[in-house]
């Protein structure tokens, strides 16, 4: 589909080359308005600790589903709603997902002692549930409170309105799934503050992950690297550790830059998505499995809907970016085909077959796989969360990081980590994928002066520094009172 501007690309690339031209891109645009943004989400939040201001209103359990970044934000949300609720946080826990397959829970990836320390001055939080609890019937007394019987994003009123009357009655609630559960407006600022004090200062990787994702970084760059803010936030004392590396004898070369690109193009995206990425019809098939198995709800709303094209579907921006369109992306920016290119995730539905084009255009690629030898990695094997860990500190340490898919939890995470600690040194690229597909749409008659020109428009104009706008995420756009101190 995009042969003839992925000819193009390799021709303007090869000029790029030869004329030593650096992109523009290693460096964040608006990096002054940028600057004057520090963090201050770790001071103390509320006047009075919460669950001292009275008799704790009881217990709140919280059982969070979704990967490592789902979880996060549930773990957030839940010392959020503990809060406005006055009520004691149990320690969440995480469930087993068919999809994900990954029976870590709170201690495997997060450091317990560091999370209650930093967060027992604005909200009691146990390790368990009283035992006069445990053995009473949840659903049966009307403590078990599920997805179902909350909206999405709910606001303060509705938890006041539906859960304290349980948690005052009964003692304590069970929240299941606590999905995307808890709205961002309106919400009390000392609230919203807590929700970044817990992302942002109490949520640390357990030794085992921050010292393999150390590891990670000093096989990326090569050669030492003077650690950021960002580095130190999420590596902890090992950042500076005596990790056995292949350091080379000539210490004067300086750290290999790179650019961390979250391709979300697996299959699960790809087959929610209900576009067509050109695989006939034995692609149709496996997609339309894949979403029988894994998204009965998605199946039982399609057959009461009106059908939508997918030429309509990839118009809107809903169709996920493929590895040939991210590729045009990156060299419509000028990033030059040596770039040495961290992928995170890298389970591309396709696999190989589907990323010749990337590859040929960006031969140097790496990926956590490539990195890390099957010893270093064999603690992670059966971990998707910890695994997902390690990528998060690639991407989020990485000179440049590129999303394909804004929506993401991974990409909010790492780029509102990046707003966070970047100081304005940390450029995110984000395309607008409705915007790139008008331009793509063009791909017959379009040269590629013009094709460089929209598409750097674009991810300029998605890089401007911007305060969070009502309803957004607080863990993505942490640029608002509640998180950071502008100067």
């Amino acid at each position: 589909m995009y042969g003839r501007l992925l000819s193009l690309a390799s021709g303007a690339l090869a000029e790029k080359e030869l004329e030593q031209q650096e992109t523009r891109f290693w460096k964040q645009p608006y990096a002054t308005k940028a600057s004057v943004w520090k963090p201050c989400a770790d001071k103390k939040v509320l006047e009075y600790p919460a669950g001292r201001l009275g008799k704790s209103n009881g217990y709140i359990v919280v059982s969070a589903n979704g990967g490592l970044n789902q979880q996060r934000v549930a773990i957030c949300n839940a010392v959020a709603v503990a809060a406005l609720l006055n009520a004691t946080l149990v320690l969440p826990t995480f469930l087993y997902s068919n999809v994900w397959k990954d029976p870590s829970q709170f201690g495997d990836i997060y450091q317990e002692r560091h999370f209650l320390d930093m967060m027992k001055e604005e909200v009691d939080i146990v390790k368990e549930l009283p035992s006069r609890f445990q053995s009473l019937d949840t659903e049966a007394i009307g403590s078990l409170i599920t997805d179902s019987d909350l909206p999405k994003e709910a606001t303060p009123h509705d938890y006041l309105e539906k859960v304290l009357p349980i948690l005052i009655r009964n003692g304590f609630v069970h929240l299941l799934g606590f999905g995307n559960r808890l709205g961002f407006d309106p919400m009390p600022a000392q609230i919203q503050k807590l929700r970044c004090k817990c992302n942002f200062h109490a949520l640390k990787f357990v030794p085992k992950i921050q010292k393999v994702g150390a590891l990670l970084r000093q096989r990326i760059r090569k050669y030492e690297a003077e650690p950021t803010t960002l580095d130190k936030q999420l590596l902890g004392d090992y950042i500076s550790s005596n990790i056995p590396s292949k350091k080379p004898s000539n210490a004067t070369k300086p750290p290999v830059k790179y650019l961390a690109l979250h391709l979300r193009f697996e299959i699960d995206m790809i087959a929610y998505s209900l576009c067509d990425f050109g695989g006939g019809t034995i692609e149709k098939q496996e997609l339309q499995a894949y979403r029988e198995s894994h998204f009965p709800l998605l199946i039982k709303r399609l057959r009461k809907s009106k059908p939508v094209s997918t030429e309509e579907l990839r118009k809107t921006g809903k169709c996920p970016l493929t590895p040939e369109e991210a590729a045009l992306v990156l060299a419509g920016l000028g990033f030059k085909t040596g770039t040495h290119i961290y992928l995170a995730g890298s389970q591309v539905y396709g696999g190989n077959s589907r990323m010749h084009s990337f590859i040929g255009l960006y031969p140097n690629l790496i990926t956590k796989e490539t990195l890390l030898t099957p010893t270093e990695l064999a603690p992670f094997r059966n971990f998707s969360s910890q695994m997902a860990a390690l990528d998060l500190i690639a991407c989020a340490t990485a000179d440049v990081f590129a999303m394909t898919d804004s929506g993401s939890q991974l990409a909010s995470l790492v780029s509102g980590f990046r707003s966070y600690y970047g100081g304005g040194n940390a450029p995110t690229l984000r395309p607008n994928k409705k915007r790139l597909a008008a331009i793509l749409y063009e791909n017959s008659t379009i040269e590629w002066n013009g094709f460089e020109e929209r598409v750097r428009r674009m991810i300029e104009e998605g890089q401007r520094v911007r305060t969070r706008r009502s309803g957004r995420s607080v863990y993505r756009q942490p640029r608002s009172p509640e998180c950071m101190c502008r100067l």
